[in-house]
């Protein structure tokens, strides 16, 4: 076989076992298929020694995809409701910061890390913006990365799972503004969303291929200009990519990542999970939106999974989309800051 083909043969069988995943999970009408189904095959299949690898930009094109759709569901009546729950997003994302200061205790306290590779570990921001901010203060990039790795996984299969199975489905009011797809207005769109994430990545700003994207589609759907509707084939294709890049991250080493480390990450997520719904539902009481959807809005999971949850089971798409993009920023800028804070007020030693 020419050496070219054998270099993309990982590559091609990733996408092929992915593709198979999902059509067997939409056979099985498992949750979310077209990103569970490739996600869980693919660990599988790394885990077990397959030489599986996503292609490099195979995630900027499946957060394309989902970060374009999202932002066509911004209509001016949608952001005029949105600034009606600004102070439950705002309250959303401090206790976000809460949360993953106080995991990061827990997480010390039962596998014994050092707590600046538990606070990097369980802050609830992007895992490679918390990578990189680990590796700055010296703590296990290794760890941090696998902690939000696993955390990803188990929210990503289990919230879902619990809502479709729950039938918490359907309860959206809020529709995308432009309904039907248009082969010049799509081209238009493509050209714009991909030039914003394009500039958003080199001014280096965190997830530029979701939040540059989103930014782009709502500017243009908030002021009433709606070029085209995304195709449902590229919306399936985005959540497989999304879906085949994480499951890419497992391995046989993975496997072998400090299984105490890993148990207490998995215990912190499930107890993060739990104090999350009910944030989420007290937030409900006194918003007054349904509680699915700010249990969803408040998970401590990654942007572009929990807004395709959203999406896909059309539980309130616009409201969970605001939340965790101002999370995600709002995490990612106060991370740092507040692990200097917290280093310079504690004893020595205790924050090392």
């Amino acid at each position: 076989m020419p050496s070219s083909l054998l270099r993309w043969r990982p590559f091609a069988l990733t996408i092929l076992l992915g593709l198979a995943a999902a059509l067997l999970c939409t056979l099985l009408h498992t949750p979310l298929p077209w990103m569970i189904g490739p996600l869980l095959a693919v660990a599988g299949a790394r885990m077990a020694g397959a030489d599986l690898r996503a292609p490099t930009h195979a995630r900027n094109a499946g957060q394309w995809a989902i970060g374009t759709s999202l932002g066509l569901y911004f209509t001016p009546d949608v952001a005029a409701k949105l600034l009606e729950f600004l102070p439950y997003i705002v309250a959303g994302s401090l206790f976000a910061l809460l949360l993953g200061t106080s995991g990061a205790l827990l997480l010390r306290k039962t596998t014994g890390v050092s707590f600046k590779t538990a606070y990097f570990a369980t802050a609830i921001g992007g895992a490679s913006e918390m990578a990189n901010l680990a590796e700055r203060n010296g703590a296990r990039i290794d760890q941090v990365a696998a902690a939000h790795s696993l955390r990803v996984l188990i929210v990503v299969v289990l919230v879902p799972t619990i809502f479709q199975y729950g039938g918490i489905h359907g309860l959206d009011p809020y529709i995308p503004g432009p309904r039907t797809v248009d082969a010049l207005g799509l081209a238009g769109l493509v050209a714009i969303t991909v030039a914003a994430a394009l500039l958003m990545q080199r001014l280096n700003l965190p997830n530029p291929f979701v939040i540059g994207t989103l930014i782009a589609a709502a500017a243009l759907t908030v002021s009433g200009i709606e070029l085209s509707a995304i195709p449902t084939w590229m919306s399936r294709t985005g959540q497989l990519l999304i879906g085949v890049s994480l499951g890419v991250r497992f391995s046989r080493e993975f496997l072998h990542t400090a299984p105490r480390f890993l148990s207490g990450v998995g215990l912190y997520t499930m107890l993060a999970l739990i104090v999350s719904a009910l944030f989420g539902w007290a937030l409900s009481a006194m918003s007054g939106a349904h509680p699915a959807t700010l249990i969803l809005a408040t998970t401590p999971g990654g942007i572009a999974e929990m807004c395709i949850t959203a999406k896909v089971l059309e539980v309130g798409v616009p409201l969970v989309t605001a939340f965790h993009v101002v999370r995600m920023a709002f995490v990612v800028i106060c991370t740092g800051p507040l692990y200097h804070w917290l280093k310079h007020r504690a004893a020595p030693g205790e924050v090392e």
